[in-house]
Formats: structure tokens, sequence, C-alpha cells
């Protein structure tokens, strides 16, 4: 008997106001489409990861990249939510977050690892290095690069109104009924007491095999 797909809908712009670490696991089984220069993805969300800037929530986060304020890369991350704060690492992979928090409070959520449901074709031929289906976007690299989002001309789209940015849509779809079991634990390869089980700000659906492989940051597993 074939499994039915849990039931999604489009996100509202007012179930973002939350903090990062309260919207984080909301996320968790929605689904991020994207249509790019005529090319259209979707990929359903098994792990995310939560980042707090400078003042926001009761807890200082040394692990996020606002966590001295605002600045020209950070920026978007203390706008409106339900914009996408896309951003470059290691100077290669365009990485993912969605905007949480009220306006002028920086919250990020990091879309780190989830499964291609739709467009597969389009996400193998942006992840030629990608051997299996699982790979396509297993991390936040490999996702930013399937979905087809770049660093810095979509930093900053609406998954919300779906409004153009740099020949890219995206749309950010939530489950109407939130799952009941998920996991949680560190964050993957932050360095030093961000990434240490103090903050146990990753969120990811038990049993996924897109879900990413943990790794302890530059010196937390000494922590």
């Amino acid at each position: 008997m074939t499994a039915v797909a849990p039931e999604v809908r489009p996100a509202r712009r007012e179930e973002l106001l939350g903090l990062p670490l309260e919207v984080a696991p909301l996320l968790l089984g929605g689904i991020l489409r994207t249509e790019v220069e005529g090319e259209e993805v979707a990929v359903r969300l098994t792990e995310v990861e939560a980042y707090h800037g400078l003042g926001t929530g009761e807890v200082a986060d040394p692990g996020s990249h606002a966590r001295m304020g605002p600045t020209p890369r950070n920026a978007t991350m203390w706008g409106e939510p339900g914009h996408l704060y896309v951003y470059l690492s290691h100077g290669i992979h365009s990485c993912v977050n969605v905007v949480c928090g009220p306006e002028g409070v920086a919250g990020g959520i990091l879309l780190r690892g989830g499964e291609v449901v739709e467009g597969t074709d389009a996400a193998h031929r942006r992840r030629p290095a990608a051997r299996t289906a699982r790979d396509l976007a297993r991390g936040p690299g490999r996702l930013g690069d399937a979905v087809g989002l770049r660093h810095p001309i979509h930093d900053g789209i609406d998954v919300i109104t779906g409004e153009p940015r740099a020949g890219a849509v995206a749309h950010l779809e939530l489950l109407v009924e939130p799952l009941a079991e998920i996991s949680t634990g560190p964050r993957v390869g932050v360095a030093g007491h961000a990434g240490t089980a103090a903050f146990p700000w990753r969120f990811w659906i038990p049993g996924e095999a897109t879900v990413s492989a943990f790794r302890w940051g530059r010196g937390a597993a000494d922590l």
C-alpha cells in the first residue's frame, strides 16, 4: 500500500515571526520550491539549524553570522521574516537560510538537508557529482546547488510572495500537521562553544537518509 504524503500549504509570514529556535522544528517536512531559469525543483526539508543574531533571544549565539550586529553580509537576517538569507560558504557553495523573527531582530534557519521530491533531473544537472539521489541535497551547500539559488543575486528572495529575483522564484510550504517526532542535537561543524551540546539547535527527522553526517567543529568536542 502506497503511503500518503503529508499535506502541505503555503507558509504565512506571521508564522515566521517567532525566534529561529522556535520556528526551526516547524520547517521539517515542509517544502522549498524554486524555479530558476525555467527549471523547477522541490526539496522536502529533513534537517535545519537555528541561528540567532546579536540581542536575539535569551542566550547569545557565538556561531551566528549576525553575532556582532548588522553588516552588509548579514543584512537580510535583520529584515522582514520570510525572505531567504543566501550566503557563500568557503567561497564556493551558496547556502540557504529562512529569515525569521520580527524585522530588526536577526535570525536565520539554515536549510541543512533535504530530499529532492520534484525536478530531480534539474537537480542532477546542477549537482553532477552526486552519485545517488540521496546526495543531491544532503548538506547545505548541496541543497543550495540543487535548488539553484546563488549568492549574492538571490539573497533576500521572498518565499511568501514568490516575487521574482534575478530569474528565480521561491516558495516555502509547511506541513498542515507539524511532525510529532523530531531529533535535536549540536549544530554540525560549528567551532568552539557554539558547536557544543550547549546549543542543541540542529533539528532533523529521525531515520531520514538525507540528514547530514554529524561532525564536531574546531575545538567543540573538547569543551
